[in-house]
């Protein structure tokens, strides 16, 4: 069940750089180490529907309709461009502090957002998670259940040290405003990105 294929495919899986990575040094960058720890326990948070539509056998249904699929992902598409457009008219200079505390709250909902109207994330654990699956072994949920909270734990733990990479980074570039402004842009640019990635995604 969690054998080195699994904890390697995984750590891969989530190093590559996604809307959560992006979101996350994003908010890193613009409001500090602190806010990023909301930002990764969200986008953290906001896989779990996708985990649960998997084990419990939602996901397989999302798989056979198109409609439920093209639905989510619509949503998906309109909430990332609206972070893009958040992004690119918000006009503040970054800051290396903390964003107030009762942004956090904010953050870890946008965050959570990103990850729950994703539809490729269901259709990405259908097929990753029975891989490693053992039938002779303890129940199927059981297993499933269990494979799901390690690759959640390492999104956890991977999506803080990019935040804190992202923080550092910040101390040492951030002084000068073109630079704010050309991340800003960039980052604006990136989600758009990945909402056409979406956009023209099949099942």
């Amino acid at each position: 069940m969690i054998t080195l294929g699994f904890v390697i495919t995984s750590l891969v899986v989530v190093l590559v750089p996604g809307t959560g990575v992006l979101f996350t040094v994003s908010t890193a960058l613009v409001h500090g180490r602190k806010a990023s720890l909301f930002a990764a326990l969200g986008c953290t948070a906001g896989i779990l529907p996708h985990l649960f539509a998997t084990v419990f056998g939602l996901a397989a249904i999302m798989h056979q309709s198109a409609l439920a699929f093209q639905a989510l992902k619509s949503a998906g598409v309109a909430y990332l461009l609206y972070v893009a457009y958040a992004t690119w008219k918000d006009k503040g200079g970054l800051s290396v502090k903390a964003a107030p505390g009762r942004s956090a709250p904010s953050l870890a909902v946008k965050a959570v957002l990103l990850n729950v109207l994703n539809p490729k994330l269901t259709i990405f654990f259908l097929a990753f998670l029975p891989q490693f699956v053992r039938p002779a072994q303890t129940p199927t949920i059981i297993q499933l259940l269990t494979l799901s909270g390690v690759f959640m734990a390492m999104t956890l733990v991977i999506f803080i040290l990019y935040g804190q990479l992202a923080h550092a980074f910040s101390k040492v570039v951030l002084g000068s405003r073109q630079v704010q402004d050309w991340l800003r842009r960039a980052f604006s640019a990136a989600f758009v990105g990945v909402g056409i990635d979406l956009a023209l995604s099949e099942r």
